[in-house]
């Protein structure tokens, strides 16, 4: 193990050297290739979720603090009506994690301080109670004009960090939706998407707790439609984990 991460080590300062890519937040060069799209100032200068007080089903930033045996009672209450039982994001959707977030629609890659943050999140309760993965997924020909489903490279890694089983074969989606216009707000988006999953394999997904992963939680319309969908096919509960979140207060 030593003499792998060595290795990397090594491996990482030679190629900053000789392959230098410039950092996607303030142009300098990103120093390990285990950075990915940001230099290592950029991302201790983005918000990356620790021990805030969190509404425990959404994830949503608090700005009051209360006391860790006190976390599970915390609401925002803007997610009262959401169909997960929780959600958790890596960080804000901002610097490192935004471009991060942007590089990762163009690029097949995750790269090693995604998947450490992940991981992170996902062992700490309420996720670390999920069985199974599930990538919110793409349409068929969205994912054919892209190239890749991006919530999949990240379930993918995630799965192979936990051991938990990558399930993508029961959740589908059937709307072919176009982006999100600029300026819809909540209702409009959760209108988009309204019966827009369908599960296929429900025997799959039965009684399991299951882990939707996504890259970024918007309004929360998007995994909460899937959410449905898992939970009138079976699923006992659906946990939510993305890369990044915007904070609204």
């Amino acid at each position: 193990m030593f003499l792998t991460r060595a290795a990397n080590l090594c491996y990482d300062s030679l190629l900053a050297v000789v392959y230098p890519r410039p950092c996607a937040v303030c142009g300098g060069s990103v120093e390990s290739r285990s950075l990915g799209a940001a230099c290592a100032n950029c991302w201790r200068q983005t918000t990356i979720f620790s021990t805030e007080t969190l509404c425990w089903k959404c994830g949503q930033p608090s700005i009051g603090t209360v006391a860790e045996e006190k976390r599970e009672e915390v609401r925002c209450h803007r997610c009262d009506d959401a169909s997960f039982t929780a959600a958790r994001a890596c960080g804000v959707y901002e610097g490192a994690l935004r471009a991060s977030v942007l590089l990762l629609k163009r690029e097949p890659h995750v790269c090693q301080k995604l998947r450490d943050e992940l991981l992170k999140k996902q062992q700490r309760p309420p996720l670390n109670r999920a069985t199974q993965i599930i990538p919110v997924p793409l349409h068929a020909e969205r994912e054919k004009d892209r190239g890749f489903n991006q919530a999949l490279l990240i379930g993918r890694e995630l799965s192979r960090a936990t051991s938990l089983p990558l399930n993508v074969s029961s959740l589908v989606r059937l709307k072919n939706i176009k982006r999100h216009r600029a300026g819809m707000d909540a209702k409009g988006r959760k209108d988009t998407v309204a019966d827009a999953f369908s599960v296929t394999r429900p025997g799959l997904i039965k009684g399991e707790r299951v882990l939707l992963v996504d890259d970024v939680l918007t309004t929360g319309a998007t995994v909460s439609s899937c959410a449905g969908a898992l939970l009138e096919a079976g699923a006992a509960e659906v946990f939510v984990l993305t890369l990044a979140r915007p904070v609204r207060y």
